[in-house]
């Protein structure tokens, strides 16, 4: 948490307080469902909430603003972005129904009004969204043929609609395979200077936008 503080200072009581309730929330399930690395655990903020929060570097969510979390397995990068953006809407799915439990209980636990839950494949969702995020679901080929459908043509953040990405290590090969497709690539490290952070990426594909 005191990395969570000093990146972002000005979260209020009720934000501090919904965070500080995901270590022993999440401890809890990890005995019962493997949703973290139970090696990992310990390193939840650092590695995981803060991890996910680096989007929010990229992109401060405006009011309204329609999000899918792409196979959030436990709410991950999807809860903590939801605790930092009250007035923007996520919807957290994944294929796999326990992770999901998981997911919505800690979202109910905290009282997190903006989130909904649903067990299902991506491809099976009709709705569209003004950003689609993950974090280390597949490849980024994959993910886009997957979601490329499901983007609302009405942009009104400061960046275009699109795709959000958390990765980390050589990305090269799957880059590529996305060619045309205009492709950003945030380094993490030039946020948060932890040792974690070498290497991890935030890859952002704007809507229908080619090279």
């Amino acid at each position: 948490m005191d990395n969570i503080l000093r990146y972002f200072p000005h979260l209020d009581k009720k934000q501090i307080h919904q965070l500080e309730q995901l270590m022993p929330l999440y401890t809890q399930w990890n005995e019962q469902i493997n949703v973290i690395s139970r090696k990992d655990i310990h390193n939840l903020y650092l590695n995981h909430i803060l991890h996910s929060l680096s989007i929010a570097r990229l992109i401060s969510f405006e009011k309204g603003t329609s999000i899918l979390d792409v196979g959030t397995g436990g709410g991950i990068p999807g809860i903590p972005l939801a605790i930092l953006f009250p007035e923007a809407k996520f919807h957290l799915v994944d294929s796999i129904g326990k992770k999901i439990k998981v997911t919505e209980s800690i979202a109910k636990s905290i009282d997190l009004k903006n989130v909904t839950c649903t067990h299902t494949r991506v491809e099976e969702i009709k709705n569209t969204y003004d950003f689609i995020i993950s974090r280390a679901v597949t490849s980024l080929p994959v993910l886009f043929k997957w979601v490329k459908n499901k983007q609302s043509k009405h942009s009104f953040n400061a960046l275009k609609n699109g795709i959000i990405c958390l990765k980390g290590g050589d990305i090269s090969e799957e880059l590529a395979a996305l060619y045309p497709q205009k492709i950003y690539i945030y380094s993490i490290d030039m946020w948060f200077k932890e040792d974690f952070f070498k290497e991890k990426f935030i890859v952002y594909l704007p809507m229908n936008e080619k090279v």
